[in-house]
């Protein structure tokens, strides 16, 4: 008999996998890839970061993000520059074309995780959202 706990993770596998299922055929449309769409989308909502504030953001190591940057600025989705305030960071913009970029791909990311979560009604929504801040201890 598997436990109650197992079925859970299993479920909220399944429902995160679909709904990244569906998302990453709207990033593959634009050309990027998951990593790149969210180092994008966090200098979108946030403004400038520090490479390491993005790398915080977008869980991805130090080796991994430097190439993902390093892709997005041959791509002239971003720039990057020295802090003035200390020479050893870098602090990221996204350009103008990465701008114009996410203006077309986030809202249909955002769309699609809309339709998918809207299956619930607000009421399990609200209890859901309730659910997962208490097991991750994370303020969403």
């Amino acid at each position: 008999m598997v436990k109650q706990e197992l079925k859970i993770f299993i479920a909220m596998n399944r429902a995160l996998n679909l709904i990244n299922k569906t998302n990453y055929k709207i990033i593959n449309k634009y050309k990027l890839t998951t990593p790149q769409f969210a180092v994008l989308e966090a200098l979108y909502h946030k403004g400038d970061l520090s490479v390491g504030e993005v790398k915080e953001k977008v869980l991805s190591t130090s080796g991994t993000i430097a190439v993902i940057i390093r892709n997005l600025e041959k791509d002239n989705l971003l720039t990057r520059y020295q802090d003035k305030n200390d020479k050893r960071k870098y602090i990221l913009n996204i350009s103008e074309t990465g701008r114009l970029l996410m203006d077309e791909v986030y809202p249909e990311i955002e769309a699609n995780i809309v339709t998918q979560i809207s299956v619930l009604d607000e009421e399990e929504q609200n209890l859901l959202l309730s659910d997962l801040k208490k097991l991750t201890g994370y303020k969403l």
